[in-house]
């Protein structure tokens, strides 16, 4: 007995749709060959908006899939067997109807990404999706998949709605660019292959390191939260709820804002009287990250070179001690790292260990900058600066959003290269939201096409700069050009504290715009 027959196309086109990178064409292709001539266009793109609402050829394909899988069903009561083929088609059609029947289930047991929190009525959902599983898994003739594999099931839905959220709330965007970002992030949380995913890498993704890179501004650590907080946590089905809770379990570390001790610190830990102030014992982000959880360094370029060699045995042995300890703990999380530097030639330099970066290159991310946004479509500004209200002002958003269009079209123009990226565009916002005007902070040219020589020459030509101005200024021109404090310093023949101090002050000045 052929269980599919005329409806293998329409089961294949399914088991494509469950598999398939929802922010690739490859997702819209398939819905286009499940649905034939009743494909709709219309909000066919899933990049181009939250899937809170029901996408017409959504439901189109969901009553065809359990249509076919009551038909099948039917026909294996009545004693069909099904082949290998099969039997994996019909647990392909049976995960898209449980997915999408469950879905708003699913999202009452999460609360906003922001927050975090499971809601009580984790149990009610998960006895409804199995009572519907189990109707039609309790076939005699069908092994597929066994009764025990359910709560690994719901477990992996479960993941698959918050990274929906997740890569929606903290990726904006509808430019190609801005899309594109968004598949790569879902591949670096279920990788390229889904089927093997569900079998053994969701529970070994601890085991790659993601390493965003970009220039500033770009939101890299947003990426690196949409990441982090979309990890996978299994269902402990006697307890009726997950393993953890995703709440407070992304933990954030900025590299460039802190001395090497105070890193070691706040990553590592420390043990009472190991330095000057630790005046009681410290457990570090390292100790402190649940097994299912993310610690993210922020600025990795900057990492002084004793932290690095700390790091890689992190990275290599998955293991660490407290500053002032010989202890051995173990950091059991995954890593993310960002940083907007140059690392290959800092790796040339000998500013950045090569053994390192190798540790940290399996799953790399690059951010795109808002001028190349802009230039692949002129309305990624609009949808930009309309996200950007809504979250500032609310209600308020769309009359803010047009205000904000029309100065920025009459003061900047539409070629103006955003040198800030989206943290520039926010500030704009906000700057306009204040003072009705926005000043960028110096002639529009983005930092990467400055020569920082010429710049400084100019600037003492002009007379501009005083002692103490012309000194910060040559630091951070010396520390560009060497890649770290410590061969600045020698350069410059001063003390590491100073450079990195002057360095320090020029950043502040170009993030303030002074």
């Amino acid at each position: 007995m052929a269980l599919f027959s005329a409806d293998r196309r329409l089961a294949q086109a399914i088991s494509d749709l469950v598999y398939s990178n929802p922010f690739l064409p490859e997702r819209i292709e398939a819905e286009r060959r499940a649905l034939g001539d009743a494909f709709d266009e219309s909000r066919a793109n899933w990049n181009l908006e939250p899937d809170d609402e029901e996408r017409p050829n959504v439901v189109r394909a969901l009553a065809l899939g359990a249509r076919l899988l009551d038909g099948v069903r039917a026909r294996l009561v009545k004693g069909g067997r099904p082949s290998e083929s099969e039997g994996r088609l019909y647990e392909d059609v049976l995960l898209f109807v449980l997915y999408h029947r469950h879905r708003e289930g699913l999202d009452q047991v999460i609360a906003p990404p922001e927050q975090g929190k499971l809601s009580a009525r984790t149990p009610k959902v998960y006895a409804a999706f199995t009572a519907d599983a189990e109707h039609y898994l309790g076939v005699p003739s069908l092994v597929l998949p066994a009764r025990e594999e359910l709560a690994h099931i719901f477990a992996c839905f479960f993941q698959i709605r918050r990274a929906f959220r997740n890569i929606f709330h903290y990726i904006l965007g509808v430019s190609r660019p801005a899309a594109r970002l968004r598949a790569m992030v879902w591949q670096s949380i279920f990788t390229h292959d889904m089927r093997r995913y569900r079998r053994v890498l969701y529970e070994r993704m601890a085991d790659y390191t993601t390493l965003i890179t970009g220039p500033s501004g770009t939101g890299k650590e947003l990426v690196a939260r949409a990441v982090g907080l979309s990890r996978y946590i299994p269902f402990q089905e006697k307890a009726e709820a997950f393993a953890e809770n995703f709440a407070g379990s992304f933990f954030a570390l900025n590299l460039s804002a802190l001395s090497p001790t105070l890193i070691e610190s706040e990553l590592f830990g420390h043990r009472r009287g190991s330095f000057t102030g630790a005046a009681a014992d410290h457990a570090g982000w390292l100790e402190v990250c649940p097994p299912l959880g993310t610690v993210f360094l922020d600025e990795i370029g900057e990492l002084d070179p004793v932290i690095q060699v700390k790091l890689l045995r992190v990275l290599e042995g998955r293991t660490f001690s407290r500053l002032g300890e010989t202890e051995v703990r173990e950091f059991r999380g995954k890593i993310a790292a960002a940083t907007n530097r140059d690392l290959a030639r800092d790796m040339r330099r000998g500013a950045f260990r090569e053994d390192l970066y190798y540790r940290l290159c399996s799953d790399i991310i690059p951010t795109p900058s808002l001028r190349e946004r802009l230039a692949d479509n002129p309305a990624e500004l609009r949808h930009l600066v309309t996200s950007l209200a809504r979250r500032i002002v609310g209600i308020e958003a769309a009359a803010v959003a047009r205000e904000v269009e029309e100065w920025i079209e009459i003061h900047l123009g539409s070629d103006y290269p955003w040198p800030g990226n989206v943290r520039e565009l926010e500030q704009c916002v906000r700057n306009l939201l204040v003072r009705r005007e926005y000043r960028p902070a110096e002639d529009g040219v983005p930092a990467d096409e400055k020569d920082p020589r010429e710049a400084l020459a100019t600037a003492i030509r002009e007379g501009k700069l005083t002692a103490a101005d012309l000194l910060a200024r040559y630091c951070a021109l010396v520390y560009r050009d060497v890649g770290s404090y410590e061969q600045a310093a020698r350069r410059l023949q001063l003390d590491r504290r100073t450079v990195k101090a002057k360095v320090n002050e020029v950043r502040l000045r170009e993030e303030r715009g002074t």
